[in-house]
């Protein structure tokens, strides 16, 4: 089982440390892309007009001036890095060593400056969105899917992919139809279904919890995906197609609030 996570939009800088050391990056084979995309990352974020052309506001100017400094930045685990409310959800701290140590093995973030890196990767905080174009490499879901499909070949054989990324990323990559499940997640009131953002956020962070600590094996296959989520909600399996991944689909209650 591989879990397929987003990057969060806000990122937890290290506060000390040695910078990104390229060779012991997973898939190292994408390191020649991952830095074409953040040499071209620097070089529009020290333009005038870089918050307009990375399409984020005046509060992340210091963000976007890390940028252009991301080779010397202090580089922490991804799992510290990425912040905000689905990896809150997911709470990597409170995992015991064994669960941590699953979460290394089975998590993957799909990255727009990184294409694909591994939970107890070392990187920088940065600021780019998976829907962003940059000169020279252009739109970055674009960019990267050939790249990561031929990376992660070696990964497909065998394995069920649960995949909480949101659409954006998702573009950037689509591992065999067969083999994958998306995981949506739904308000319902009086049987009217209503997608949000947020619950789907947070809910997906606690699937991939409910994954990595629950007790016996991993699902290997949607139908035992689905018992498996049948455990903690009331969930749904849409079969997919050759070309179309299976969803689940997880339907919370209408009053249902954050912690």
């Amino acid at each position: 089982m591989l879990i397929l996570l987003p990057p969060s939009e806000g990122k937890t800088p290290a506060v000390h440390g040695d910078a990104v050391h390229w060779p012991t990056l997973s898939f190292p084979e994408l390191n020649a892309y991952r830095a074409e995309v953040l040499e071209a990352l620097g070089t529009v974020s020290a333009h005038e007009d870089a918050l307009a052309l990375l399409g984020v506001g005046a509060s992340l100017k210091d963000d976007v001036d890390r940028n252009t400094r991301l080779h010397r930045e202090p580089a922490a685990p991804a799992h510290q890095v990425y912040s905000g409310v689905l990896y809150d959800a997911l709470g990597y701290q409170s995992l015991t060593p064994a669960q941590r140590k699953k979460a290394h093995d089975s998590v993957l973030v799909i990255s727009a400056l990184w294409g694909a890196i591994r939970f107890d990767d070392r990187v920088p905080a940065y600021r780019l969105s998976m829907g962003t174009a940059l000169p020279d490499v252009g739109r970055l879901a674009s960019f990267w899917k050939p790249r990561i499909t031929a990376a992660l070949a070696g990964l497909t054989a065998g394995e069920l992919f649960v995949d909480c990324r949101s659409s954006t990323y998702a573009a950037a990559w689509a591992p065999p139809a067969a083999q994958t499940v998306a995981v949506n997640v739904f308000t319902e009131v009086a049987g009217v279904r209503k997608v949000v953002s947020h619950f789907a956020k947070h809910t997906r962070g606690e699937v991939a919890r409910h994954l990595l600590t629950r007790r016996g094996n991993a699902p290997g296959t949607p139908a035992q995906l689905l018992k498996a989520a049948g455990e903690k909600w009331s969930c749904e399996l849409v079969e997919g197609t050759a070309r179309k991944a299976h969803t689940l689909n997880i339907i919370l209650p209408g009053q249902a609030r954050l912690p």
